[in-house]
C-alpha cells in the first residue's frame, strides 16, 4: 500500500475527513472508500436517493485548436479515438476511448464539444499517460492543458435532479449527455447530465476553491448523503460499466469489451471517415467478423461473490479453463453476487453454464445479460 504522506489529496480531502470517511490510497491519491453508514447503506441510498461522490482525482483536459475552431479540435482528436466527435453538438457529450497500434485500449474517456474546444475527463491512473499521448499526437495543432484547479463531483441517483435543483432550477430541461455552463451556489460549474452508477444524474466540475462549498451546499439536502468508492464501485459493476485496469486495458479490444455500440456508423467501415485511429485495421475486422472472446455478465450460484483474476472453466472438474472473472462482489441491489469477465464466444450466450473456481472449489455461474439492474438515465 502506498505511503500516505507521498499521497496527493482532493479539495474535498478536508470534508471527508470532517463526515468520518475511512481514506484509503487510490490511484495515487487519498480518497473515501466509505462513510460511517456503509458501504451497502451507501449504494442502496443511491439506487433510491441520491449520492454525492467525490471524483476529483480524475484529468479534465481542454483541447483547442490552434486555429480556434472546434472541428479542427475534433479532427484531430479522431486520429486517436474510434468514435465521431466532428459530429459532436455543441453542449453534447460522448463516451469514447484511446486505442493502441494492436487496437487495444490505453484508457475510456468522456468527450463533451463546449463550443470553441473539447473538454475531456480521463482517468485518474491514465491521465499522465493519456497528457503525454495527447501531446505527442495532437501538439501540432491543438493545444492541451490539464486543468489542475478544478475539483469533480458526482450527483447520482433518482433524486439527483431535485436536489440539484435546489441550486440550479434549469436542471429540468437537460437530457442524458447533455453539458451546461451553469451557476452553482453563485459559482461557475459545467455540468454534465451523466455518471457512473447506472441511474440519473449528474457530474460538476468546480473551481477547487469553491468544491467545499457547492458538496456541501449539495449535502444540505436531506435526500443528499456522501458516498464513498466502495459503493461506486458495486453501483456500476451492477451496471455492467468497465472499470480500466480491470475490465478493459491494452490486452482487450473495444469488441472484445462489448463496447462497439460506442463506435459509430461514421467511423465503420464504408462510413465517411473510417478508419484513421491506432489499430483501426484489428477493430474494423472484429466489428466485421467478430471476436473469439466476449465480456460478459456472470451471476454466481449462492451468496458467495466470485472476485476479480478468479479463473472459468467449462466444466465442473477444472479441466477446462475458457476464461477469468475481471470484477466481481456483492451486488445489494440484485440481492446477491455479480461479475464481469471474458470467455470464449460460445460461451458468451446469456443462460450459459459454466464455473469459477473459489478456494479450489468449481462454483456454477451463469452468463448473464448486462447490465444487472434496468439504467433510468432522463433519454
Amino acid at each position: 500500500m502506498a505511503d500516505t504522506a507521498a499521497l496527493q489529496v482532493t479539495p474535498l480531502h478536508s470534508l471527508h475527513v470532517s463526515l468520518g470517511a475511512r481514506m484509503v490510497p487510490f490511484a495515487g491519491y487519498d480518497m473515501p472508500v466509505q462513510y460511517p453508514a456503509g458501504v451497502m447503506k451507501e449504494h442502496l441510498h443511491t439506487r433510491m436517493s441520491a449520492g454525492l461522490f467525490d471524483v476529483s482525482h480524475m484529468g479534465q483536459v481542454i483541447i483547442k485548436a490552434k486555429s480556434g475552431k472546434v472541428e479542427d479540435a475534433a479532427l484531430a482528436l479522431e486520429k486517436l479515438v474510434p468514435v465521431d466527435i466532428l459530429g459532436l453538438k455543441e453542449g453534447r457529450q460522448r463516451y469514447g476511448f484511446f486505442t493502441d497500434e494492436n487496437g487495444g485500449i490505453l484508457d475510456d474517456l468522456m468527450i463533451t464539444n463546449r463550443g470553441d474546444h473539447l473538454f475531456v475527463v480521463v482517468n485518474a491512473a491514465c491521465k499522465d499517460a493519456d497528457m503525454a499521448h495527447m501531446k505527442a499526437h495532437l501538439s501540432g495543432s491543438c493545444d492541451i492543458t490539464l486543468l489542475e484547479d478544478r475539483a469533480l463531483i458526482a450527483l447520482q441517483g433518482p433524486r439527483a435532479e431535485a436536489v440539484l435543483a435546489e441550486l440550479w432550477a434549469g436542471v429540468s430541461g437537460m437530457k442524458f449527455m447533455d453539458v451546461r455552463g451553469v451557476p452553482l451556489h453563485d459559482v461557475p460549474c459545467i455540468v454534465s447530465r451523466s455518471g457512473y452508477s447506472g441511474e440519473d444524474g449528474f457530474e460538476i466540475s468546480v473551481p477547487a476553491d469553491k468544491a467545499e462549498e457547492v458538496a456541501k451546499a449539495l449535502l444540505e439536502h436531506p435526500d443528499c448523503e456522501a458516498i464513498g468508492l466502495g459503493a461506486r464501485d458495486s453501483l456500476r459493476l451492477e451496471a455492467g460499466l468497465c472499470l480500466y485496469g480491470n475490465d478493459i486495458d491494452t490486452t482487450t479490444s473495444p469488441i472484445e469489451a462489448s463496447l462497439e455500440w460506442a463506435i459509430q456508423k461514421v467511423r465503420r467501415t464504408g462510413g465517411d471517415r473510417e478508419g484513421g485511429f491506432p489499430g483501426a485495421e484489428r477493430i474494423l475486422s472484429e466489428l466485421t467478423n467478430g471476436t473469439t472472446r466476449r465480456r460478459v455478465g456472470l451471476k454466481p450460484e449462492g451468496k458467495a461473490p466470485v472476485r476479480d483474476h478468479v479463473k472459468l472453466f467449462a466444466d465442473a472438474d477444472g479441466k477446462n479453463e475458457i476464461g477469468e472473472v475481471t470484477s466481481g462482489g456483492f451486488g445489494p441491489s440484485v440481492e446477491g453476487p455479480v461479475a464481469m469477465g471474458y470467455v470464449p464466444k460460445d460461451f458468451a450466450t446469456p443462460g450459459t453454464a459454466i464455473f469459477a473456481e473459489v478456494r479450489g472449489k468449481y462454483l456454477p455461474v451463469t452468463v448473464s445479460a448486462l447490465p444487472f439492474i434496468t439504467p433510468n438515465y432522463k433519454r
